[in-house]
């Protein structure tokens, strides 16, 4: 008789700044989907992004910050390390053959899923992991048309409860931090900032 897969959550982006949004995300799927681990991927040069303007080494220390103390946690800079293009497509496999027991679960927020048809080669995406998605407030997605164009959808994605931190990295990197940003950060990642005078600190 087979074993249950361990359940392995990935959650994917440039962290140019990470914030306590990701720690929602993470933790929205971890409980409604009990999984074992959650690993963190700092993105390398995003094909469908501007270059990020954090270097990428500062974006993974970052990264490590945000996760600090949580034990069931990791980040995986196999993204970073690799040379581009860097589509998730191509990174899946290599996280799978590192852990062979594994079910993997890709965390997204509604704003990707809605985008699904825009990502490169999204249905062999969905043969190799499926979809943790956290919906986004004001975030219209057409179930119906994602269900036409994608018929295996509903049994390879699971909607995840948990309340969503409206904190957005790009608002950070484009004006500055005010006082809300500062409180979707941790303190350790706030000194950090600070300390290497990033986002205008």
């Amino acid at each position: 008789m087979v074993g249950r897969l361990t359940r392995i959550g990935l959650l994917g982006g440039t962290f140019d700044p990470p914030h306590k949004g990701h720690l929602a995300l993470a933790e929205a799927a971890q409980a409604t989907l009990g999984l074992a681990e959650v690993w963190f991927l700092p993105a390398g040069q995003p094909v469908h992004k501007e270059h990020p303007i954090t270097p990428a080494e500062q974006r993974l220390v970052m990264t490590e910050l945000l996760i600090e103390g949580q034990p069931t946690y990791r980040v995986d800079d196999t993204d970073l390390r690799r040379p581009p293009p860097h589509y998730s497509l191509t990174l899946l496999p290599i996280l799978q053959a590192r852990r062979p027991d594994a079910e993997f679960w890709l965390i997204i927020g509604g704003d990707s899923l809605r985008d699904l048809d825009t990502w490169h080669r999204p249905d062999e995406i969905l043969k190799l992991v499926k979809l943790a998605v956290l919906p986004r407030p004001g975030v219209m997605i057409d179930w119906l048309a994602l269900c036409r164009r994608f018929p295996t959808l509903p049994e390879r994605m699971r909607w995840l409860d948990g309340a969503l931190v409206d904190a957005a990295s790009s608002t950070i990197r484009h004006n500055g931090l005010d006082a809300a940003d500062r409180a979707d950060l941790t303190p350790e990642l706030l000194a950090y900032i600070r300390a290497n005078h990033l986002y205008g600190e």
